[in-house]
C-alpha cells in the first residue's frame, strides 16, 4: 500500500508496568493472581459530570450495561486502598524517578510538579470509578530508522484491576494487579507505516527495559494504536501483547476503514484471537478528566536523575570485552547484566566471555533439563567464581557445580576441588598404560570421565602428551 497516498496517520500509547511496590499504598506487586482470594465485595459504579459539566459519553456507555462488578483479591498484595476505603498514599517516589529516569532518555520536558488527575472508567476495572494518572513530562523526542517520532505526553498511572469473567449480568475481576504504577508513553501521529510502529514500539519497549526497573513478562507491557486514513476517523485498538503481531493488525485495520461506504464515529476497538478488531466502546473525551483532591502535589527534583544506558549500548559495550555479539544481546537484556558488570569488576584474572557464558549459556543448557534454576543465587555464583579464580575448581566442573545446587544435591564447594598435580600425573600415566594405542580425544575422555570435572582440561592435555611420546 502507498500508505502517504492513504493519509495513513498512526501513533502509539505504550503500557509499562513497574518493579516495587504499588502507587498509591504500599502493596507488593509479585505472586498476582496465584493465590486462593480471601477478600471478596461486590459493586455497582455510575458515571458522573466532570469539571465541563458533562459526562464522559465512553463511561455512559458502559453505564448503561447496569452490571454488577464482583471482586476477589488477596490481602498479601490488596489493601483499603485497592478496595476504595481509604484514601491513597502519596505516590510512590521510586516510581516517580523510573519515570523521569525515562524521560530524560527521551528529551522531554519534565514537569516542575506532579499533579495526580481521576480519569473517569466505569467498565469496573477501577473500584474507584476512576484511574489515576499524572502528567510526568512533555515534547519528548524518539529517533527511528525513518525520523523522529514526537513524545507528546509521558504519563505515570496506576494499572486496573484483571478481567477474570464476564457475563451478560456482572463481570468478575482480580484486585492484585490493581494500582501497579504504569508508564504511559504516547506519541504523535508521525508514524509512517505499520513496520515504521512496530520499530517505534520495539524501540520504546527496549528504553523501557534499559531503566531496569520495568516488570518483564507477558501482560506487563502492552500497546494501543491509534489509526486513520485521509475521510475516516481515528479508531484506538487497544491491547497488543505481542509487537510482532502491531503491523499485522494495522494493515488489517486499514483495509477495513477503506471497504467502509460510511464514516464511523472515532471509536475504540479490541483486538480478536484471529487478529481482527470488533467494537469497543465510543472513544473518550476530555470531559472525564478531573483533578484528583486526595493525593499531595509532589515536587520535581531532577537533580540526581541520570539517563540510563541503552540495552543497545550495553551489548556493543559487551562485545568490546570479547563477548559474541549474539550472547552479549542476551546478556545486556537479561536480569543477569548486573551480576556480569559485578563479577567482571570482582574477578578481573576471569575473562568476561567465560563469566557471561556461565550466566546465560551454562544455565540455558541447565534449564533443558527442566531443572529451576531460579534456585541458583548470587551468592552461589560469587562462590563458584571465587573457587575457580584461586584454582580451586576446574572450568570443566563449574556445570556440575551448578546442576548440582539447581537440583539440590550441592554439599560443599571442596567436594568438586581439582586434583592435586602430582596424583594426576599418576592417574594419567596409568590410564595411558592400561590402554595403549588410543587417541588423544580417546584418552582424554577416559581422563575426564575418571576426575569428573576435577581437572583442568588443558592441563590433562599437557601431562598426557608427556606420556604419548
Amino acid at each position: 500500500m502507498d500508505y502517504k497516498k492513504l493519509g495513513f496517520r498512526c501513533g502509539l500509547e505504550i503500557h509499562q508496568q513497574l518493579e516495587g511496590k504499588k502507587l498509591f499504598c504500599s502493596c507488593k506487586t509479585s505472586n498476582l493472581n496465584t493465590t486462593e482470594p480471601d477478600i471478596t465485595f461486590e459493586r455497582r459504579l455510575r458515571a458522573v459530570a466532570g469539571e465541563t459539566g458533562e459526562i464522559d459519553k465512553a463511561a455512559k456507555h458502559e453505564m448503561e450495561k447496569s452490571k454488577k462488578f464482583i471482586y476477589e483479591g488477596d490481602s498479601e498484595d490488596c489493601c483499603l486502598v485497592e478496595m476504595d476505603e481509604e484514601p491513597p498514599h502519596s505516590i510512590n517516589p521510586e516510581a516517580v524517578n523510573a519515570a523521569l529516569q525515562l524521560a530524560v532518555m527521551l528529551n522531554a520536558k519534565i514537569v516542575d510538579e506532579i499533579q495526580v488527575m481521576r480519569k473517569t472508567v466505569i467498565d469496573g476495572s477501577n473500584t474507584t470509578g476512576f484511574q489515576r494518572t499524572a502528567l510526568i513530562a512533555q515534547d519528548g523526542e524518539l529517533k527511528t530508522s525513518k525520523g523522529a517520532v514526537k513524545i507528546p505526553t509521558i504519563c505515570l498511572e496506576e494499572e486496573a484491576c484483571q478481567k477474570k469473567e464476564d457475563s451478560k449480568d456482572f463481570v468478575k475481576y482480580r484486585l492484585d494487579r490493581l494500582g501497579i504504577p504504569l508508564i504511559e508513553i504516547a506519541t504523535d501521529a508521525s508514524i509512517k507505516d505499520p513496520e515504521h510502529a512496530k520499530e517505534t514500539a520495539e524501540l520504546l519497549g527496549m528504553m523501557l527495559r534499559s531503566t531496569g526497573k520495568v516488570k518483564r513478562g507477558i501482560g506487563t507491557i502492552r500497546q494501543d494504536v491509534n489509526v486513520s486514513v485521509s475521510g475516516k476517523n481515528r479508531v484506538e485498538i487497544k491491547g497488543f501483547q505481542e509487537i510482532r503481531e502491531i503491523s499485522k493488525i494495522i494493515e488489517k485495520e486499514i483495509e477495513r476503514q477503506i471497504s467502509l461506504k460510511e464514516k464511523e464515529d472515532a471509536h475504540v476497538r479490541k483486538v480478536e484471537d484471529d487478529g481482527s478488531t470488533s467494537y469497543m466502546r465510543p472513544m473518550p473525551g476530555a470531559a472525564r478528566m478531573y483533578p484528583e483532591t486526595d493525593v499531595i502535589p509532589f515536587k520535581v527534583d531532577i537533580s540526581k536523575i541520570e539517563s540510563a544506558e541503552l540495552i543497545s549500548d550495553k551489548a556493543k559495550r559487551y562485545e568490546e570485552l570479547g563477548i559474541n555479539k549474539d550472547l552479549a544481546k542476551v546478556l545486556a537484556k537479561s536480569d543477569k547484566a548486573e551480576l556480569f558488570e559485578k563479577f567482571t569488576e570482582e574477578f578481573k584474572n576471569i575473562k568476561p566471555s567465560f563469566i557471561a557464558e556461565t550466566l546465560i549459556s551454562s544455565l540455558r543448557e541447565i534449564k533443558r533439563k527442566n531443572v529451576d534454576v531460579e534456585k541458583i543465587k548470587e551468592k552461589e555464583f560469587e562462590m563458584i567464581f571465587k573457587a575457580y579464580d584461586k584454582g580451586k575448581i576446574s572450568k570443566s566442573s563449574i556445570m556440575d557445580i551448578l546442576s548440582d545446587i539447581a537440583e539440590g544435591r550441592f554439599k560443599n564447594i571442596d567436594h568438586y576441588k581439582v586434583e592435586e598435580e602430582a596424583d594426576t600425573e599418576k592417574e594419567i600415566e596409568k590410564i595411558v598404560k592400561e590402554k595403549p594405542g588410543l587417541s588423544a580425544g580417546g584418552y582424554m575422555g577416559l581422563i575426564m570421565a575418571k576426575f569428573k570435572g576435577k581437572v583442568d582440561g588443558k592441563k590433562a592435555m599437557d601431562i598426557l602428551k608427556k606420556f604419548m611420546k
